[in-house]
């Protein structure tokens, strides 16, 4: 096991496309893995905290100056800034505007430290944002959500809220205890089968997430398509302004790991976080989510080149 943990860690871009491929290509195993969708979530959470280990989190509280005020504004300003223009649009009750607003409130994906070093970015500083957009995102996201007209009532805003923060204390819990208890101190060779490992979880996942596109596809492809527009304009732009924001700022040396937060977010979250009726309109867009978050480290290496090494 070690050794294919090792092979999946040295290939990490080709499994997470073997991942994406898998889950549009085979519909049957993505249709019988979607059901657990949520407890798939919590799992990868708990993986991504064995790898990072509670050692990061005494890191990333080092850098609390911009490390909060970076959260602060990825995931409370840009979304209800977003919320603010398509209020005045009219726009603010259609499916459309909550997959914004739910993309853009959520904290960076699990996989951005595998992001972060197949663009060749610091992964170190990557780890630092994920976790402190995490542990942030259940304070963030409750003036997200009482303010979207489409989530409901305050009781329920709280329950989602406190189901988001037990989900993830719980997750981050055990995987903090199974680093202490078996990789106290990794050596580079159990650091590869941990990378490994977290690169596995994250394909997997991927595979039930594109259940909801497969049928989609089949029967309304041109909502597929404005969907999947929607996600890379998303991901794509948010990925590209923080770039052009930041690079000849002060936060120049972690305006990369930033960009990589901005626009892959982890909007798998809200699915073990909100009631299915409130989701289901998005399962589409979830979907189309994860095709420009996939394909960054294939498509935008150029855009990262030329801003943060070339500019």
């Amino acid at each position: 096991m070690a050794h294919l943990l090792h092979f999946i860690s040295t290939h990490s871009r080709a499994c997470l496309m073997a991942g994406l491929a898998a889950g549009l290509l085979l519909p049957t195993l993505a249709t019988a893995m979607a059901p657990w969708l949520p407890a798939m979530v919590a799992a990868l959470l708990t993986v991504t905290a064995l790898r990072i280990g509670h050692n990061a989190v005494r890191g990333a509280a080092q850098d609390l100056r911009w490390g909060l005020g970076a959260v602060a504004v990825l995931q409370l300003g840009v979304p209800l800034a977003c919320l603010s223009v398509l209020s005045l649009l009219g726009l603010a009750g259609t499916p459309a505007a909550l997959a914004i607003v739910l993309a853009t409130s959520a904290p960076a994906i699990s996989g951005s430290t595998n992001l972060a070093l197949l663009l060749g970015l610091d992964a170190g500083r990557m780890m630092q944002i994920m976790v402190l957009g995490t542990a942030a995102f259940p304070l963030t996201v409750l003036p997200v959500l009482l303010l979207a007209p489409q989530i409901g009532a305050l009781v329920d805003v709280m329950t989602s809220a406190g189901l988001v923060l037990l989900v993830i204390f719980a997750a981050t819990g055990i995987g903090f205890f199974l680093r202490a208890t078996f990789y106290p101190a990794p050596t580079p060779a159990q650091i590869r089968t941990l990378d490994g490992a977290s690169v596995l979880a994250f394909c997997i996942i991927v595979i039930a997430l594109m259940a909801p596109l497969n049928a989609a596809i089949r029967h309304a492809p041109a909502q597929v398509a404005l969907w999947a527009l929607l996600a890379f304009t998303i991901s794509y732009g948010l990925q590209a302004a923080t770039l052009v924001a930041l690079r000849r700022t002060a936060l120049r040396s972690v305006t990369g790991p930033l960009a990589i937060g901005a626009g892959n977010r982890n909007i798998a979250l809200f699915l073990v976080a909100l009631p299915p009726e409130t989701v289901a309109p998005l399962l589409i867009f979830i979907g189309c989510w994860q095709l420009p978050m996939y394909l960054t480290p294939i498509l935008l290496p150029p855009l990262y080149r030329k801003a943060l090494f070339d500019g």
